[in-house]
């Protein structure tokens, strides 16, 4: 009889599963331009950004260590260039837009392009109306308003040019500026960070296709030298999340395509929708994660009522 026919040929074997999100989303080899990034959330936006490679112009006024604030330029630099980063340090204040110019000249000279901007420098005094000095409300419009729009107006001829371009600035979610509640206590404070926001929103529709324009915002209260100094001390520090959180959520942000724009982020929703379940490690003491400080201009979700990270885990 004839031969059995030969079996047939195994088959191929399943292709291998695609590299997760993070696997092949970096900022490496990207610049980035962080005004106030010699400390607190700026800096930390840095580190997290240096790990992936990435070139940072630290533009920031303290050059000279302050009696009550960490770090300068140049401590930041140096922990930043440790993370893996390239640095620049450059002394500007968001005020001076010559300063800015100067700045972003440095960077491309030393860096090739610019990619990106965190405006992130800001002034804070919590009074009200009657309260608030002249030379005080000057100072918050002049840094927050003002500075992030003349930042953002030097750096985008570089931005225009850059790869995967963002501007991100730090400013509360556009939906709450309607809200009588987050202006009545301190209307001058509100005015300027809200102004942030608006500059995002008119330039996310200007550059809508080229360059991505967005925010972002804490849910609580995060440990700086804001919130030790000016806010609640000591105490709402210990209730506060680190600036590691926001970081987190600046990287995923940066690293979404253009397309991804005029949205008013906050941080752990953001890192809800990259997966992320456990909010416990960024408590600064875990014995409060449960008793975090929920920060001006945003709401509770119902499921986060209670501020609990199980709760946030339980909902996902």
């Amino acid at each position: 009889p004839p031969p059995p026919p030969p079996p047939p040929p195994p088959p191929p074997p399943p292709p291998p599963p695609p590299p997760s999100m993070a696997a092949v989303r970096s900022l490496q080899g990207r610049t980035l331009f962080i005004t106030g990034a010699s400390r607190g959330i700026g800096k930390a936006i840095a580190l997290r950004a240096a790990r992936d490679g990435a070139n940072i112009i630290i533009a920031s006024k303290t050059a000279e260590p302050h009696p009550r604030l960490p770090g300068t330029i140049y401590t930041a630099a140096a922990e930043i260039e440790a993370a893996g980063g390239k640095a620049l340090p450059v002394v500007v204040d968001v005020r001076d837009f010559e300063q800015i110019e100067k700045a972003a000249k440095l960077g491309i000279e030393k860096f090739g392009s610019i990619d990106i901007l965190v405006n992130n420098a800001s002034a804070i005094n919590l009074r009200g109306t009657l309260a608030t000095e002249v030379k005080r409300y000057d100072l918050m419009q002049d840094v927050n308003t003002r500075g992030t729009f003349m930042s953002s107006k030097a750096l985008l001829p570089f931005l225009l040019k850059g790869t995967n371009p963002h501007i991100l600035n730090l400013s509360p979610p556009l939906d709450e500026i309607t809200k009588p509640k987050w202006f009545k206590n301190h209307t001058a404070y509100s005015i300027a960070k809200f102004g942030m926001t608006l500059s995002a929103m008119g330039m996310a529709a200007e550059f809508n296709g080229k360059v991505a324009v967005n925010t972002l915002w804490p849910r609580s209260t995060i440990a700086t030298a804001a919130v030790g100094n000016l806010l609640g001390g000591d105490a709402m520090m210990q209730r506060s999340r680190t600036p590691e959180i926001m970081a987190d959520a600046a990287w995923s942000i940066l690293t979404r395509p253009t397309s991804f724009t005029a949205n008013y982020c906050v941080d752990d929703d953001i890192l809800i929708e990259e997966g992320v379940t456990d909010f416990d490690k960024y408590a600064v003491v875990a014995a409060n994660k449960d008793n975090l400080q929920v920060d001006f201009f945003v709401e509770l979700p119902k499921h986060m009522i209670g501020f609990s990270g199980n709760k946030q885990k339980s909902k996902l």
